[in-house]
This record gives structure tokens, sequence and C-alpha cells, in this order.
């Protein structure tokens, strides 16, 4: 029985860990949701309207950030719209990690490393999903880049 507790404990903590490292990419939104919800609410939209709000900003807030991050070409700008992305998943990832390194680390100073080497690792795990599988696109994908169609016929050839 010891076992199968140590191995079900085992699998709980791979499969949070998993969460934690697919979900840092939307830290961002969620928290821009969480915030438009909590104003919502506070605002008078009700309990049925401040969830959609909620909902609805956040959604947007991961469309808008990914448009923005796949249609420029500039390096700056990218870097600038991973970090706004990446710096809320590094804050979380150094709560989470702090809160669950409490569990089986006494000393205050080793939960501490431990946080802000996992806010190291979320952060810059949600910055590499951001930016290195992603490639600039042209606007019509139809075509290759630097394929541009040539006239068939040159306008001498019409006269």
């Amino acid at each position: 029985m010891l076992a199968l507790g140590l191995l079900l404990n085992f699998a709980g903590i791979g499969l949070f860990c998993w969460l934690i490292f697919t979900l840092a990419v939307y830290a961002l939104p969620f928290f821009v949701g969480l915030t438009v919800f909590m104003l919502a609410l506070h605002g008078g939209a009700g309990t049925l309207g401040a969830p959609l709000v909620g909902i609805a900003a956040g959604g947007m807030t991961l469309a808008i950030g990914q448009m923005a991050f796949v249609l420029t070409r500039s390096l700056v700008i990218r870097a600038i719209i991973a970090a706004l992305f990446a710096v809320p998943a590094t804050l979380a990832g150094y709560h989470v990690v702090f809160a669950m390194s409490q569990f089986g680390v006494p000393s205050l100073l080793w939960r501490e490393i431990f946080a802000c080497v996992g806010a190291i690792f979320i952060g810059g795990t949600a910055w590499a999903r951001l930016t290195v599988l992603t490639e600039t696109r042209p606007l019509d994908s139809g075509r290759a880049v630097g394929s541009d169609p040539k006239p068939i016929l040159t306008t001498a050839a019409h006269k």
C-alpha cells in the first residue's frame, strides 16, 4: 500500500509539473482575465457578466499577443512581446515552486533557492515556447517567400 501511495504521489507531482510548464505561456492572459473579472464584478456586472467579460479579456490578450508576435518582423518588438508573456510566467513559477517546496524543505534559504531556480526554468520555458517555435510568415501564405511571380508577357510583347 505504501508503494502505491508513493507511485501515485510521484505521478501527481509529475502531472502538476507538466501542467505548470505547459500552461506557463498562458499566465499573462490569465492575469489579465482575472483582473478584468474582478473589475467587472466590483463594477456591478454581476455573477453572470463578470466571468464572461474576464474570459473574453483573457482570450483577446492571448490572441492579440500571438498575432502581434507572428506578424511583426522586428526582433526588438518580438523580444518585448515575449518578455510580456514570460515575466508573469516567471512570477507564477516562483510562487508555485516556493509553495510546493514548503512540503519537503524545512530551510527557508533552500526554499528560496529552489523557487528562484524554478522561476528561471518556468519563465525560460514560456519564453522558448513563444520564440523558438514561431517563424515570421508573409501575409500571403499561398506562396513561398521570395518567389514573386514574374509576368509571362512583358509590355513589349503586347505591342
